[in-house]
């Protein structure tokens, strides 16, 4: 039996790897070729996607920073409480890439990025502090690490000096059966869903924005997350955190989706797109290249004038963008993602 602990989980404040969470486990569950069972935090008792669950009540879950923090350290500290939950267990799986509670089981860990390493400056001291620790000690204990791209790969033997043997790259994938192209025309806006993370670079892109009108007066730009976006240029719509389906329908109809984001260990909203038919300009950072290859139109996002020029150049031809991007879309699926994970829980169970 492959135990799956998700005590760390925060339902709408973990971006991307939330997404990560719920597609692994709704997929394990339609196709895996084990049995499983989800353990999860009181504030997340819903999301085992159909697999076999139960709740670890002693597990102190919070949803501040501070209550997470505290839950961690007292799930690290005194681990003893929680471990008779995965006792029965052959291999112990942590998406979120903190083993805790440690378990003498093989353990498998999803290393999502090294953001805090590479880009340190983002992160505020206590932070790094934390990760510097805990993250480090998770990973190199672990017994095979899951990675979502090869430049999560080589970040991580470079940062961390994992052994290259023990990483596994497993991509993540598109929701294929609710994302498909749109038969209506397209509208003159430019569309970005990140959260007002520093690295998501929300003020270059306001800079490329600005000359972009210029020529396109008429061009709005829409964001989504979560996040204060605080007062925005004119042109510009912040929505907030929104549903899915409102971030689906917008990729359907926006011009282009913009990505300029300065750091990715994968990067789901420009294959999203793809999927939506929905031409991209992307940034050249991180992993991006690896994920969208020759589908979409790369820019260095530290160059506002680079980022300008590229919407424009996608703005000017999009039923090529598009065709690209549909095809490059279909590359990836969460099927392909969770039979990758089964193949590494079968590395450690036989």
């Amino acid at each position: 039996m492959v135990a799956i602990a998700l005590l760390t989980f925060v339902p709408g404040e973990m971006g991307g790897s939330e997404t990560y969470v719920r597609e692994l486990l709704r997929h394990l569950a339609r196709g895996g070729r084990r049995s499983y069972r989800v353990v999860l935090p009181s504030l997340a008792p819903d999301i085992a996607g159909g697999l076999p669950s139960e709740v670890a009540s002693e597990y102190r879950a919070g949803g501040t920073i501070p209550r997470r923090l505290l839950a961690m350290t007292e799930a690290a500290v005194r681990p003893g409480r929680l471990r008779p939950r995965f006792e029965q267990a052959d291999v112990v799986h942590y998406p979120l890439t903190l083993r805790l509670p440690t378990v003498s089981r093989p353990t498998v860990t999803t290393l999502l990025d090294v953001q805090h390493l590479d880009l340190p400056q983002m992160f505020s001291r206590a932070e790094r502090a934390f990760r510097a620790v805990a993250w480090a000690r998770s990973v190199r204990g672990a017994d095979r690490v899951i990675v979502i791209s090869d430049f999560v790969r080589e970040r991580a033997v470079a940062k961390l000096g994992l052994d290259p043997e023990a990483i596994r790259v497993v991509h993540l994938g598109v929701d294929h059966e609710r994302l498909s192209p749109a038969t209506g025309p397209r509208e003159e806006f430019l569309l970005y869903p990140a959260r007002r993370w520093p690295h998501k670079n929300h003020e270059r892109l306001f800079a490329a924005f600005a000359l972009l009108r210029r020529e396109r007066p008429g061009l709005r730009l829409v964001l989504t997350g979560g996040g204060d976006f605080g007062d925005v240029p004119e042109g510009v719509e912040a929505r907030g955190h929104v549903p899915t389906a409102e971030v689906d329908d917008l990729m359907r109809r926006a011009s282009a989706l913009v990505f300029p984001s300065l750091y990715e260990g994968f990067g789901l909203p420009p294959l999203e797109a793809m999927a939506c038919g929905c031409p991209v300009a992307c940034s050249s950072a991180g992993s991006l290249p690896e994920v969208v290859g020759d589908a979409a139109r790369l820019f260095d996002p530290r160059d506002p004038e680079a980022i300008a020029e590229a919407v424009d150049d996608v703005l000017r031809d999009p039923a090529e963008w598009s065709r690209l991007g549909v095809e490059r879309a279909r590359e990836f699926s969460w099927e392909k993602t969770a039979a990758g994970h089964d193949a590494v829980y079968g590395e450690l169970t036989g």
